[in-house]
């Protein structure tokens, strides 16, 4: 068989899984025991691999907070000290079936959403949501911040578990729906947070604190970021590992470095500098303010969401720079770097055409077309959090090198 059927063959493959594959939230609980080979030393960042030194300055902070919340450290100062002592492996989240939002710092003990591709039988994983402002994943490390996820981990996680364990959730019928009721899911998840907060209402309500967390999740109009975002990882790492396969199935960044990896040479990653995203800021900040692009959501692009799903969520685009006629280009141009289009997440503006799914990274190599990723601007120093919302993209240099990593394992 010529190198290019057998190309066709395996993204039509992994193209399959892809949008076939669906995404049950099944169960929450601590990081350290239900996530597979995480042990008590490791600390889950979010992007390609990074040592804490080179770590931008709000990824540092997080993990110091995470240190303290830990019970690992009394100050932040002594945790700075022992996450440079070389007693803790840093590894990246996607590499333990994890995703992380911004900084993405998760530890063994925190609590995290299970979620469960039941087609193909593969688990994720991700922490929980803080909400915007003061938080740990902006690099906040304040007794508010440390507060909260004490709070979460003792009341919000558990009254979470107890009702999904009674009824788990379809994350992919949420989002789906939510697609026609105008979110993108990587900036706007005002429809998806409440789908899911009606979802399990009368469960949380027949709790002792079942109120609180219910008030919680629906001040919080971002809550479903951190179910989407293990729902889009489940259903794109069961498509990873296909062979000859050139369809990417992780894009991250951690503000040094964006990474990103195909199919076909799975556990392989191709970086290059992370763009700080070009959008709106809000008063009194400017892109001289901004850190570097990070945190794993742009996995949610990987699914055909966010950037790739912009038609849909017209409303996004001016929040990020940008009109109607933006969102559409923006869309049109992933139909050009994508192998199809999705079965279940259908735009109503483009006649309920499924968004562009599944990058093949010959296509960007092809026509020099990056992938599009809403995401929100933080500032470049700890504690301040997010200043704006913009676009970023990868960097072409990822996929050339990928390219020539497949051409050389593949001869392509």
């Amino acid at each position: 068989m010529e190198i290019g059927e057998e190309i066709e063959k395996a993204n039509r493959k992994a193209f399959d899984i892809m949008n076939t594959g669906n995404a049950v939230l099944v169960d929450f609980g601590l990081a350290g025991k239900v996530i597979p080979g995480m042990k008590e030393n490791y600390i889950l960042h979010a992007g390609p691999p990074v040592e804490y030194r080179n770590m931008i300055e709000s990824m540092k902070a997080a993990v110091q907070g995470a240190l303290v919340f830990d019970g690992k450290a009394d100050t932040i100062e002594q945790a700075d000290r022992m996450a440079r002592s070389g007693d803790f492996v840093f590894k990246p989240c996607h590499e333990l079936s994890t995703v992380g939002p911004m900084a993405g710092i998760t530890t063994p003990g925190m609590y995290v959403a299970v979620v469960e591709n039941t087609a193909y039988r593969n688990r994720t994983y991700c922490n929980l949501h803080e909400g915007r402002g003061a938080i740990l994943r902006f690099g906040a490390t304040g007794k508010e911040v440390i507060d909260r996820l004490h709070w979460m981990n003792d009341v919000m996680g558990p009254a979470l578990k107890e009702s999904v364990r009674k009824k788990p959730i379809d994350l992919k019928a949420i989002a789906a729906e939510g697609v026609q009721m105008g979110d993108e899911l990587h900036q706007r998840f005002k429809a998806t947070s409440l789908l899911f907060l009606t979802s399990i209402a009368s469960s949380l309500l027949e709790q002792e604190k079942g109120m609180e967390v219910y008030r919680f999740i629906a001040e919080r109009e971002q809550f479903f970021l951190n179910l989407s975002m293990p729902a889009m990882k489940a259903i794109a790492d069961a498509a990873d590992g296909v062979k000859y396969s050139t369809l990417v199935t992780r894009l991250t960044r951690n503000g040094v470095n964006f990474g990103i990896q195909v199919s076909g040479l799975k556990g392989k990653w191709f970086t290059g500098p992370a763009e700080v995203p070009k959008g709106l800021y809000f008063m009194g900040f400017s892109q001289n303010d901004a850190a570097g692009d990070f945190g794993d959501s742009a996995i949610m692009e990987t699914g055909g969401l966010g950037g790739m799903a912009s038609a849909a969520a017209p409303a996004v685009t001016r929040f990020v720079g940008g009109n109607a006629k933006d969102a559409m280009r923006v869309t049109e141009d992933a139909y050009r770097i994508t192998y199809g289009q999705s079965r279940d997440f259908q735009i109503p503006s483009l006649d309920f055409r499924g968004t562009p799914l599944a990058i093949d990274m010959l296509k960007v190599n092809e026509t020099g077309i990056l992938p599009s990723i809403n995401t929100g601007i933080a500032h470049r120093k700890a504690g301040i959090g997010q200043i704006g919302a913009g676009i970023s993209h990868p960097p072409i240099e990822a996929f050339n090198d990928a390219l020539r990593e497949f051409a050389k394992v593949y001869g392509l």
